[in-house]
This record gives structure tokens, sequence and C-alpha cells, in this order.
């Protein structure tokens, strides 16, 4: 039986990986672009973007999205966390651990200090999980987000 692996995401993963977008939108409940709008974006990710995957046999099992951010406290630069999801089918099976070591270890090598991200504040397990990696709430953050008109009217001032 083959091992799972975390690697940066490559080019010949890109379907592997739309498919398993899609799945997480369809998980969320959220909409979800058309498969070709995925696959553009995958192929030309803005820089800076940096995408984990978890494979085992060929199948991508789960992923995690960051980028790069700076400055962050100190002047110093880390990772902003912006998605991890691991296959309904693969769930409990350690991998969203796994990504969350190796991102740790490529922000690492790479020199970041920090790794920042949001969550869902009623996903109590996703917390617990969270939490069990030593990661720790930030209470004193807000989370805010332009977007539709009022990302049009601030461009607009």
């Amino acid at each position: 039986m083959s091992e799972t692996t975390i690697r940066l995401a490559q080019p010949e993963d890109h379907p592997a990986l739309a498919a398993l977008m899609v799945e997480m939108q369809g998980h969320y409940a959220v909409p979800c672009p058309p498969l070709a709008e995925i696959l553009a974006g995958l192929a030309c990710l803005p820089a800076g973007v940096d995408i984990l995957v978890a494979a085992k046999e060929g199948a991508i099992l789960g992923f995690a999205s960051a980028c790069n951010l700076y400055p962050g406290p100190g002047l110093k630069s880390g990772f902003f966390l912006k998605e991890i999801y691991v296959a309904d089918a693969a769930r409990g099976s350690g991998l969203g651990r796994a990504l969350m070591q190796a991102l740790a270890e490529l922000a690492i090598e790479r020199g970041h200090k920090r790794i920042d991200w949001t969550a869902d504040a009623e996903d109590g397990p996703l917390l617990r999980f969270y939490e069990s990696l030593g990661a720790v709430p930030q209470p004193k953050k807000l989370f805010f987000r332009l977007t539709g008109e009022a990302l049009l009217k601030a461009a607009k001032s």
C-alpha cells in the first residue's frame, strides 16, 4: 500500500485538484464556478500563492492553499492560509494535520515567522482541530471583507 505524500501542486495535478475544489464548494453549500473557470484559475495563480496537495496513488485527497504576507508583527513575513480541505472520503485519516505540518515546514524553510488564517466561529470540531495544533485564537482581531458594490465604491473613492 502506498503512502500519502504532501507536496507542492504541479500543473498535472490541476484536473484532480479542481475536482476536489468542486467537492469542497458542495461540502460548504456555496456556489461553484464552472470547472473550466477553476482550471483557468489554477493555471494562472497569482504570484506568491502556494498550494500543497495530499496525494495517494495518483489521487489528490486534500489541499492547503496559502499566500505570502509581508509585513507582519516585527516586520517579519508569514503565510496566510486561505483554504485547507480534505476529501470527505479521507476525513479523519490525519491528512489535515499532515497538510498543516507541511505548511509549517514550508513556512520555516522560507523564513516565515507565522501562519495566520480565519475559521468559522461556529465550527467546534474545526476550532478544536486548530487548537490541537497549538494555534491560538486572536479575539482582538476582526475579519473584514470588501466585495460587490462595496468593493466597486471603495475603488472609486
